[in-house]
């Protein structure tokens, strides 16, 4: 049974880093890093470059904690890449995704310090 990898890569049909599934190297191609990938949000299958696609690292969170960090609160809207603190769980981070819910509401990923990755809404009107 084929072995099935899982990846972080940009798809262009949803936008932003999204998890792929591979499916397979693309054949008739002197390029060993372009796959056949198909993402797990909108089920489209398209060929990634490995070397520029896929997600390698994480963001650099070092020093963030002196820099002009935002409150977080689920009232506000953040861009990727903005740093922001979190109050109740004492942590900075930074946002590296946006998402629309099934329900409609936004969300942000966003990867602290010390919580690791999390998912907090944004934009909430109450």
């Amino acid at each position: 049974m084929a072995r099935i990898k899982n990846i972080e890569a940009i798809c262009p049909n949803c936008g932003g880093m999204k998890k792929m599934e591979l499916a397979g190297e693309v054949l008739g191609t002197d390029d060993h890093n372009k796959y056949w990938a198909k993402c797990k949000k909108c089920k489209q299958t398209m060929i990634i470059d490995m070397n520029e696609d896929v997600k390698v690292t994480k963001p650099s969170l070092e020093g963030i904690e002196n820099e002009d960090c935002t409150v977080y609160s689920p009232e506000k809207s953040f861009s990727v890449g903005e740093s922001i603190y979190h109050k109740n769980w004492d942590d900075f981070g930074k946002v590296v995704s946006k998402d629309v819910l099934s329900s409609g509401q936004k969300s942000i990923a966003v990867e602290f310090q010390k919580s690791g990755l999390k998912k907090l809404i944004e934009s909430l009107t109450i």
